[in-house]
């Protein structure tokens, strides 16, 4: 068994990662281990990342470096720091908050990852300082090779050469470098001073627009969160009717004070930059919402924005139609769930099951949908039942329409009829054809009215001729 983490107590004493257990044991022998849980770390360190979510919207864990010892954060600050008071401000904020959670932290922020990632962890003695700048590469000289994330073998192989610090390195032929230690010194050594990028995949990706709202005391009044999503949505509706878009979705997120998250979110049928339409629908999943010890900041953001035009109002009435079903269709969506509130769309099936389909009726759009001929309303029934149900019938021979049926126990005389109107399997289609053969798949489709004045419709499965006797269904009952 072998160390894989110490607190620094552990340090002093010369304890290291990847000692062995009973050499540890002999340096220090009333030392207190536990068990390692990779799993358990990898999700502690995603949650600490979502937390980060208050300072900046672009944030990611960072495990890959070395065990929970080397493992951290990454932070995209660009355009978020001025609202903490300044760089410097911001990394004392975190290192605070942090220590409140029981953290030991070291942070920088440079122009870079890979600056930033070295002077966090070979900088200064408290570990944490913002690199001014321009002068990335005059910081980063007096380093240490390791500060480079390099392999373990690659910093032993450049020791052994008293290559120890970055400022070694440069000004060293390229050439020999890449051929002795590989072209991963080199790309990290490029990618800390800048010359080429370094693509860092955030934990969730960049919302289009966010807005933050910070508190100099803790909140938990349910009042006072709205009055918060209040002042959120007019500055986030505002930047939308400047950039003529509307929310799709929408994120609301309370930080509060011992670390852990609440995040509320909500979609719209269509775009909407409707600032009461949309605290409506984040006021009835703000009911109940545990603030725990307080709240301390919350951020809206935008995660789906679609164009939005101005619209010119009718005279005669506030709102259009159409407007007033989709703030019905959000409202439903978002407390049933969206997969539950569907509506039928037209599909390139001429067989009745398979000639519509439900979709959720925040995405249905007559856009989306594929141009099909549909059958003349008075043909088919407006209601279908959930499958067809097998009915008693006396019909004339071989395709007259029925004379009369039973169904569910009842008996009905037909008046009128109307058919029949032939339906074939599609022979294109496998689950089709594999089911039964095609001459047993046809169907005969009548319109019946009996003498009560109740029309339904019912089809025959298969012919007479085949050499099979046919079924007889109640598929349908029109209005």
């Amino acid at each position: 068994m072998r160390i894989e983490a110490v607190n620094r107590a552990a340090e002093s004493l010369g304890i290291r990662p990847g000692m062995p257990l009973a050499m540890a044991s002999a340096l220090c022998p009333d030392i207190k281990t536990d068990d390692a849980d990779p799993r358990a770390d990898r999700a502690a360190l995603e949650r600490l990342a979502d937390w980060c979510g208050r300072y900046a919207p672009w944030t990611a864990a960072d495990d890959d470096a070395g065990g929970p010892s080397a493992a951290g954060l990454w932070l995209d600050a660009t355009g978020s720091a001025h609202l903490q008071g300044g760089e410097a401000a911001l990394l004392a904020d975190i290192l605070r908050r942090l220590a409140g959670f029981g953290f030991a932290a070291r942070a920088a922020i440079a122009d870079t990852p890979g600056a930033a990632w070295a002077v966090a962890h070979f900088g200064t003695q408290t570990g944490s300082g913002v690199v001014p700048v321009g002068k990335t590469l005059e910081t980063l000289l007096p380093l240490p090779v390791a500060g480079l994330r390099l392999a373990p073998v690659v910093i032993e192989g450049l020791s052994r050469m008293r290559l120890r610090q970055i400022g070694d390195l440069v000004g060293l032929p390229r050439g020999p470098l890449a051929v002795r230690f590989g072209k991963i010194l080199l790309t990290r050594l490029d990618q800390a001073v800048g010359r080429i990028d370094e693509p860092i995949s955030p934990r969730f990706p960049p919302p289009p627009l966010h807005v933050r709202l910070a508190f100099a005391e803790p909140i938990g009044r349910s009042e006072d969160i709205a009055a918060g999503l209040e002042r959120l949505l007019a500055q986030i509706t505002a930047s939308m009717e400047t950039a003529a878009q509307g929310a799709r979705q929408l994120s609301f997120t309370l930080y509060r004070v011992d670390g852990s998250l609440a995040r509320v979110e909500i979609g719209t049928s269509r775009p909407s930059r409707d600032k009461t339409h949309l605290a409506r629908l984040f006021r009835e999943k703000l009911d109940g919402l545990d603030s725990g010890f307080g709240i301390e900041a919350m951020t809206l953001a935008a995660l789906v924005l679609d164009p939005l035009a101005p619209t010119q109002a009718d005279l005669e009435t506030t709102t259009p139609p159409e407007a007033d079903l989709a703030r019905l269709l959000d409202r439903l969506g978002n407390r049933l769930g969206e997969t539950r509130v569907v509506r039928l769309v037209p599909t390139a099936s001429h067989i009745p099951e398979r000639a519509s389909r439900p979709v959720a009726a925040a995405v249905a759009s007559p856009a989306r949908v594929e141009p099909v001929a549909a059958p003349k309303a008075e043909t088919r029934p407006i209601r279908l039942l959930p499958w067809p149900e097998p009915i008693d019938v006396i019909a004339a021979l071989p395709d007259e329409p029925p004379v009369a049926f039973r169904w569910r126990g009842d008996a009905h005389r037909i008046a009128h009829a109307e058919g029949p109107e032939r339906i074939g399997a599609e022979w294109w289609r496998e689950d089709t054809t594999a089911l039964t053969a095609a001459a047993d798949w046809i169907r005969d489709y009548f319109r019946l009215a009996d003498e009560t004045g109740r029309r339904f419709w019912v089809f025959r499965n298969g012919l007479y001729r085949s050499g099979a006797t046919p079924r007889w269904f109640l598929h349908g009952l029109f209005a």
